[in-house]
C-alpha cells in the first residue's frame, strides 16, 4: 500500500505541475466542473460527462508530457518533434470536441426545455 501511495504522490506532482504551467488545463477543468454542475442541475446522467471530463484533462496531461519529453530531446527545432506535439496537442482537440459533442447531445435539450425553448 505504502508502494501506491508513493506512485500516486508522484502522480499528484505531475498534476500540480500541469496545473500550474498549463493554462489550457485550468480552463478545461474549470469548463468541466461547469458541465458538471450543469448536467446535476438538469438531472441529465452524469455518466458520459464525467467520461468526458476524465478525457479531456487525461489528454491535456499526456500531451503536456509529450510536449516536455519532446523539449528534452530535441533541444532545438526537428520536423519530428513538431509532429509529436502537434499529433499530441491533436488529441487533446479530437477529445474536446467528442466531450463537446456529448455535452450538446445529453445537456442542450433539457437546457432548452427548461428555458421554455
Amino acid at each position: 500500500m505504502r508502494r501506491w501511495w508513493r506512485s500516486a504522490g508522484f502522480a499528484w506532482a505531475g498534476v500540480r505541475h500541469a496545473w500550474l504551467t498549463q493554462p489550457n488545463l485550468r480552463i478545461e477543468a474549470w469548463l468541466a466542473l461547469l458541465a458538471l454542475v450543469l448536467a446535476i442541475c438538469l438531472q441529465a446522467p452524469l455518466a458520459p460527462i464525467l467520461l468526458c471530463c476524465g478525457l479531456v484533462l487525461g489528454l491535456e496531461l499526456i500531451n503536456t508530457a509529450v510536449e516536455a519529453v519532446v523539449d528534452l530531446v530535441s533541444p532545438e527545432q526537428h520536423p519530428l518533434a513538431r509532429v509529436a506535439k502537434d499529433c499530441a496537442a491533436g488529441a487533446v482537440l479530437v477529445g474536446s470536441a467528442a466531450a463537446l459533442l456529448v455535452g450538446v447531445v445529453e445537456l442542450l435539450p433539457r437546457l432548452l426545455r427548461l428555458l421554455g425553448l
